[in-house]
């Protein structure tokens, strides 16, 4: 959820710039700063919390000049702190950056630059940027090329905005995968750029937005685009409109398909704050959870409705495989019906990414009263199911305008394999050599979402093939069996297409009866421990004639021989591997539902918070 405003022009940059970040307040952040170039040095001011003290800061110690650059930081490596907050400086005080993402190989350049004589003055990732950059500078390159040289060295997705002494009136600005967007505002003599519209559209409707693998140099005439390789590209400037809400879509047709390109900044955010990766701990502070608690619970329900029930799916397999702790899943709108076997030795933890949802909160009640502990996953902070919660999570995912739940659904996955680590941690169930890889592959996420985004246009293409079925069959095994029910319903709510799931050992004691040539099947049959399983029942689905759209794992040779159509996804750790298995079923749904014509972000019938029984 960091923000980003950038300004260059015959106005003072401050307020600007502390205003743009204001407007990007309720993505969520824990520290904020800006670096302004003032009589020939960089000037930064930055604070941890809310922007109102980074306001206090200016107001005691004011700084002024024609370009700079602001920051809202989700802490990712480090604890949200004044020393942490961006921008970050190199040592030479000639070059400052502010960035989302996560540089994902940064203990590696750490250590590379550590050697070469650099100090560090934050415990950040992002920092290793600005020493990079600052390295080409003293090479004597120009800002864009020790730019692109340091992107070079940087694994993972990244928006990054750079600004110079020795180009005191440019700046740089790049962005590398889907860690957020990069936009560029054109004024009259001014120009500005940021990560979302509603930062700068008080400014200019005129908008120019970067696609990964591309940078711009910005001075107050205007801007140059260029790919990372160097050559140039043509941007086109649009006109944006001046509603905030059909702003808020940016270069997006759609609500939703906005959201699912969030999803890279939202996993990223989800993590942040909550994972020391040097010591391979997971921290959620708002759960209020102890060793002795964690000791003492026998049971966890999780109850939830819709889409955050298919999250609690995963989250059993996650809770039982890595803390050993027995899990339920109650569809909400039952539990309180049936009489619940829970007690003070039981957690009941609810998911709901409004937090409003009547059938969940009712749940809860039920547990509050027969003496559990209560937990809540919520992407709404402040809302009811986190008020009477004895901790919860939150999903720092930041709004969700469409109906249909995308990055609200990939965040709880995260949330709860970071809660699955902790309890094992507590328990004691946890080797603390599988527990340092277990976090460690947290590190990955966001740029497995990246790669798995990249491959739209493959998905689209399959959609043209499915957008006249009147029915399709999804299957998925173990872990993955949840995203074949999450990817029927994303079907079903956007399309208005019959779509049912199967965990697809079950396909043979019944549905199997409905194969035939007019009968997709989606089968999801990633390289995980269920693979070979997965194999046998696409091989019954071909066998009677059946027409199998597979998600596979790159470098799969077998599924392409027997699948009529192949969605690829990057390899990933098969814990983790819902939240990239879910993407593609998202982006299937959504273009088959464009296809059809149908009201993407506002399906009939379909509320976003469901606040009556």
């Amino acid at each position: 959820m960091c923000g980003i405003v950038g300004y260059v022009g015959a106005r003072d940059a401050t307020p600007i710039i502390y205003n743009g970040l204001k407007r990007l307040e309720y993505r969520g952040y824990d520290s904020a700063g800006l670096a302004v170039i003032q009589e020939s040095a960089i000037e930064i001011r930055r604070e941890a919390g809310k922007l109102d003290r980074l306001g206090e800061l200016l107001r005691n110690d004011p700084v002024h000049g024609h370009i700079g650059i602001g920051h809202t930081r989700w802490a990712t490596h480090g604890e949200p702190s004044a020393r942490n907050a961006h921008p970050h400086v190199g040592e030479s005080g000639n070059v400052v950056v502010v960035h989302n993402g996560i540089v994902e190989n940064y203990l590696t350049l750490k250590d590379e630059l550590a050697t070469e004589g650099v100090a560090f003055s934050s415990e950040t990732d992002s920092e290793i940027i600005v020493h990079l950059v600052d390295r080409y500078l003293a090479m004597g390159h120009s800002l864009a090329e020790a730019a692109r040289r340091a992107i070079r060295h940087l694994e993972g997705a990244h928006g990054i905005v750079l600004m110079s002494l020795q180009e005191p009136d440019k700046i740089v600005a790049a962005r590398i995968g889907n860690a957020g967007g990069v936009v560029v505002g054109v004024g009259e003599g001014e120009m500005f750029v940021a990560s979302d519209i509603p930062a700068i559209l008080e400014h200019t409707r005129q908008m120019a937005f970067l696609e990964s693998g591309q940078m711009v140099v910005v001075d107050a005439k205007g801007f140059e685009a260029y790919a990372i390789e160097g050559e140039p590209v043509e941007i086109e400037v649009q006109s944006v409109s001046w509603d905030p809400v059909a702003a808020e879509k940016g270069e997006y047709k759609h609500f939703m398909l906005k959201e699912i390109f969030e999803q890279t900044r939202s996993t990223t955010d989800t993590i942040a704050g909550r994972v020391d990766f040097r010591q391979g701990k997971i921290m959620l502070p708002q759960l209020n959870l102890t060793p002795d608690l964690a000791k003492k619970i026998q049971k966890i329900v999780i109850t939830a409705c819709g889409t955050a029930a298919h999250a609690g799916m995963v989250g059993r397999i996650l809770i039982e495989r890595i803390a050993r702790i027995p899990v339920q899943v109650d569809i909400a709108s039952e539990f309180r019906y049936q009489e619940p076997l829970v007690d003070e030795n039981t957690v009941v933890l609810a998911i709901s990414q409004s937090g409003e949802t009547a059938d969940t909160l009712a749940a809860m009640n039920e547990g509050r009263a027969r003496g559990a502990t209560l937990w809540s996953i919520v992407n709404a902070i402040g809302s009811q199911a986190m008020r009477i919660a004895d901790g919860y999570i939150g999903m720092q995912a930041g709004p969700e305008i469409g109906v249909a739940s995308t990055k609200a659904f990939t965040a709880p996955l995260i949330d709860l394999y970071m809660l699955a680590v902790l309890l094992g941690d507590m328990r004691g169930t946890l080797e603390d050599e599988k527990r340092l890889k277990l976090v460690a592959d947290l590190r990955k996420v966001p740029d497995l979402v990246s790669q798995s985004l990249e491959r739209e246009a493959a998905v689209e293409a399959i959609s043209w093939e499915l957008k006249d079925v009147q029915h399709a069959l999804y299957l998925g095994r173990g872990i993955n069996m949840p995203i074949a029910y999450e990817g029927a319903l994303k079907l079903k709510e956007i399309s208005y297409i019959h779509a049912e799931a199967y965990p697809a050992g079950e396909m043979k004691h019944g549905p199997i009866a409905l194969i035939d040539e007019e009968m997709p099947v989606i089968a999801i049959a990633p390289r995980d421990p269920w693979y070979e399983k997965m194999i046998s029942q696409i091989e019954q689905t071909k066998a009677r004639g059946g027409i199998v759209v597979a998600v596979a794992t790159d470098g799969d040779e077998l599924l392409p021989t027997i699948a009529d159509h192949v969605i690829w996804i990057p390899e990933t750790p098969w814990m983790l591997s819902p939240v990239t298995t879910s993407i593609p079923l998202q982006l299937l749904a959504y273009h088959i539902a464009v296809l059809r014509g149908a009201d993407v972000d506002q399906p009939r019938n379909l509320a976003k918070s469901v606040t009556v029984e």
